[in-house]
């Protein structure tokens, strides 16, 4: 069987309808329970649910064949896993925000807060300019409002938490989506598997 890691909450449920409408249903998922591992026999997949930023990791060490990534998670970590489709879903963007008021000043170092650094140190290594990474992990929007930093550097969906605190975005760094990722040795030993699951998913893409 396929192992399938799917990140939970609301993405994880439309991508699994993806899936299942593909072919792939695990009808036992959709049941009351509190538990995380179900498998199909008949449809030769295993599904288990796992937190969002942990997706990547599963696959990448073996624990998982193929499973669903933000591509947030990809730029940031830089898995050794093959990014086999954008699935376009969990659309967003990744941002840098900042107050309403706020000038940018290249005299001095900028100060970005961010749980992203990798993705927000090489977009400003490609701008050529010098910043100050302060790492947080959550609650990023009252950096700039409280002094901590000057921009933020976060995934923005619809901006309304930004503007509930007088933020607003400047510029979009990279657009974001769910993408189906495949373990290397996986796609190696069960090419003809993956492939199947790639092709109905495809289907369920156009047909969004």
């Amino acid at each position: 069987m396929l192992n399938i890691a799917l990140p939970k909450g609301r993405l994880g449920e439309k991508v699994y309808a993806m899936f299942a409408a593909a072919g792939f249903e695990c009808p036992s998922i959709l049941e009351p329970n509190r538990k995380l591992i179900f498998e199909n026999e008949a449809a030769g997949v295993r599904y288990f649910w796992v937190k969002p930023s942990d997706v990547a990791i599963y696959v990448e060490r073996g624990a998982a064949d193929i499973g669903v990534a933000g591509k947030d998670i990809l730029l940031e970590y830089a898995p050794e896993v093959y990014e086999l489709m954008d699935l376009n879903v969990g659309l967003c963007r990744m941002a840098v925000a900042a107050k309403r008021d706020f000038r940018d000043n290249p005299a001095r170092t900028l100060r970005v807060a961010t749980k992203f650094a990798n993705i927000a140190r090489g977009y400003y290594a490609g701008l050529g300019r010098d910043i100050d990474i302060i790492h947080l992990n959550g609650s990023i929007e009252i950096a700039p409002i409280l002094g901590l930093s000057d921009v933020i550097v976060d995934i923005v969906e619809t901006g309304k938490t930004l503007l509930e605190n007088d933020l607003v975005p400047m510029e979009t760094i990279v657009p974001i989506s769910a993408r189906l990722i495949a373990n290397k040795a996986s796609y190696k030993f069960h090419a003809d598997e993956i492939e199947a699951v790639a092709q109905g998913l495809k289907g369920q893409v156009k047909a969004d």
